[in-house]
């Protein structure tokens, strides 16, 4: 990775707002996993105006459902989820004070819309390198809905996890810019 930004967690609006799509970071902090259902029993809560089971002040959430760890080791592999899946039920979380999100693949024009309004990121994480990212996470701990296995919310604690920006709080779209500079249709 060619000069990486190096991030701590939680994520700022201001390192937000410093961040451009493009740009290597490494992450390191504490982050939550989540998917599909975790991310509709949250927009619930919120929906009702009940408390969420973790804050989401300035936290950064990576689409993920590790598989479980070898003896001796933290988590199984752990690679990013198709992040569109989640596209319904993110803006209600970047609303609440979500800051970051990891997955892969390209977000609605109303997830980048909220990105621009709630000064948050969304970082791609590489796809078939789950066993080697797996080696940045050195704790791992359920904090919420057990229930789901390894779709429950995990928190992780991460040492240079190797990201990219795609979506920026300046309405820059990694996707958006390969498509116009090199003619590839989307």
């Amino acid at each position: 990775m060619k000069n990486p930004k190096k991030i701590h967690t939680p994520i700022t609006r201001d390192i937000c707002e410093e961040l451009s799509a493009g740009d290597m970071v490494l992450l390191s902090g504490s982050i939550i996993t989540g998917r599909d259902t975790a991310h509709k029993r949250l927009s619930k809560l919120i929906a009702e105006g009940r408390d969420l089971p973790v804050k989401l002040n300035g936290e950064t959430i990576f689409y993920a459902a590790p598989t479980p760890p070898r003896p001796g080791r933290v988590i199984g592999s752990i690679g990013p989820t198709t992040s569109y899946r989640m596209d319904e039920y993110a803006p209600d979380l970047m609303q609440s004070g979500l800051r970051g999100m990891i997955g892969k693949g390209k977000r609605s024009a109303e997830v980048r819309a909220a990105i621009m309004k709630y000064k948050a990121v969304y970082f791609g994480a590489m796809g078939g390198i789950a066993a080697l990212m797996a080696g940045c996470v050195k704790m791992a701990d359920v904090i919420a809905y057990e229930d789901l296995g390894p779709e429950s919310i995990m928190r992780l604690e991460i040492e240079g996890f190797p990201l990219i920006v795609i979506n920026d709080t300046k309405g820059g779209d990694l996707y958006e810019e390969a498509v116009s500079r090199h003619g590839m249709a989307p």
